[in-house]
């Protein structure tokens, strides 16, 4: 999937809010397929670049390992930022994370926050991101994250 820069994204949302909503409507579902390298996982990599005048909202997640199974660390995860803080959306157990399995938010070792908070707004102006916690992720070569989010107009 290509990548697109912020301001591109600005501009696509704008093109698809006014084509196939009217200027009105200040929601648009998004999805996002992304493969990152386990080093971009250890160092932590945007998945949805944060873009001005909007916020998201997730409405599901999912991971899939390539290249063997994630190793050494303790979960990968998928973060946003609510009330100016980091909060951990999804956080999939490396047992979890095993060669071409699917791992869906909620499944068995894909932790998501109490009572639907991982799919509430986050803060405005924020970027959805991947990470890692605990130690050094190894052996996978890649981990497939996708992304279903809305991207409301402030």
């Amino acid at each position: 999937m290509a990548n697109f820069r912020r301001e591109n994204l600005q501009a696509i949302l704008k093109n698809l809010q006014n084509a196939l909503f009217g200027s009105t409507e200040t929601e648009v579902e998004m999805s996002i397929r992304k493969r990152f390298t386990i080093a971009e996982i250890n160092a932590g990599a945007t998945l949805v670049a944060a873009t001005v005048g909007y916020k998201y909202a997730v409405r599901d997640m999912a991971m899939i390992s390539v290249g063997g199974a994630v190793g050494a660390t303790t979960t990968v995860d998928i973060l946003g930022t609510r009330s100016a803080a980091s909060v951990k959306l999804l956080a999939v157990a490396i047992a979890a994370l095993t060669q071409s399995a699917l791992v869906r938010a909620g499944a068995t070792n894909a932790t998501i926050l109490a009572d639907g908070a991982s799919f509430t707004d986050l803060d405005q102006n924020t970027a959805i991101t991947v990470g890692k916690t605990g130690a050094t992720a190894t052996t996978a070569t890649h981990v497939d994250v996708f992304c279903n989010y809305v991207v409301k107009k402030i």
